[in-house]
């Protein structure tokens, strides 16, 4: 048992317990259960799980949450289209969000699937300096897809 003042009391009773708390007009918490014997202290009860919740609120706040981007292109995007849009790529990484590009194939552009596969290698290498590929280059229906995450 720990005391009101934060010193270590040792092994008491339940009952010893529960009348000193009541003395101090405080609760007894179970603070950890798990332990053997397991650990209680004389505190506030509001005041524990107040400051408890204000922890977890704090930490979720530091916590990110990654959102997947996607850029989508066609095989014949042209050079300062493909530039424009790994710029706004780039900007999504750096804000620590991970990139799907999609290459999307209409009618007979199918045929041609190494036009895609050139394309999202352009992509790779200019990226580069602040990227990973984190799943490679797949192929599904008509479209062809790559994930990107910063390094």
């Amino acid at each position: 048992m720990i005391g009101a003042d934060g010193k270590q009391v040792g092994i008491v009773p339940i009952k010893k317990a529960l009348e000193e708390a009541q003395k101090a007009g405080l609760d007894l918490v179970e603070i950890a259960p798990q332990a053997k014997p397991p650990v209680c202290k004389i505190m506030d009860f509001g005041k524990y799980t107040y400051e408890k919740s204000k922890k977890e609120k704090l930490s979720k706040k530091k916590q990110h949450t990654v959102v997947v981007k996607e850029i989508r292109m066609r095989p014949k995007t042209e050079a300062h289209d493909l530039e424009y849009k790994v710029k706004h790529a780039r900007s999504f990484l750096m804000n620590k969000n991970k990139v799907k590009f999609t290459v999307h194939f209409r009618g007979r552009e199918l045929a041609h699937k190494e036009f895609g596969e050139q394309l999202l290698q352009k992509v790779i290498e200019m990226l580069d300096d602040i990227a990973k590929v984190e799943s490679g280059i797949k192929f599904e229906g008509r479209n062809m897809t790559m994930v990107m995450t910063l390094k």
